[in-house]
């Protein structure tokens, strides 16, 4: 059964996806998917998305380096990870990388041997070799990359 959508005027469609971005950074993609939720017409869609990027309601620059220091200081994901995610909602390579310099590379390997000893020291009855190899690969799954794991282990 489709759920009937609810019908707004134009200047309150708008000013609800000003409230969705004031919120919290917001992508492009997420603000198209959220007008999905409202009856528009294209022109209408358009204007609204000029209108929150004049006024700077939604900036995707903002917007990934935002969830990138989110995503590496909170939930403590790896740079590939974090890449993944962020392509998945439509964001540039560029952009991407030119934003990673919000991670500080000192952090980055001591946030790596942290999640290093932590998961290697709960590890049981297990050889040293096989703890080592469990932990690289929980190292890989949360994003991280291979050569960093091995700099950060290998000291």
């Amino acid at each position: 059964m489709q759920t009937e959508k609810k019908l707004f005027t134009f200047d309150e469609i708008k000013q609800k996806l000003v409230n969705y971005c004031v919120y919290q950074d917001r992508c492009h993609a997420e603000v198209e998917q959220k007008m999905r939720e409202f009856v528009l017409i294209p022109e209408a869609k358009e204007e609204i998305l000029l209108y929150l990027m004049k006024e700077n309601y939604l900036n995707e620059e903002r917007f990934t380096r935002s969830y990138i220091r989110g995503k590496f200081n909170i939930k403590q994901w790896g740079k590939n990870k974090i890449k993944i995610h962020l392509k998945q909602k439509g964001i540039t390579e560029k952009l991407i990388n030119k934003s990673f310099d919000e991670i500080d590379d000192e952090d980055y390997l001591k946030i790596i041997k942290k999640l290093y000893e932590n998961h290697f020291s709960k590890q049981k009855g297990l050889q040293v070799y096989q703890k080592k190899s469990k932990t690289i690969k929980y190292l890989l799954s949360r994003g991280f990359e291979y050569e960093n794991i091995l700099q950060v282990i290998d000291n």
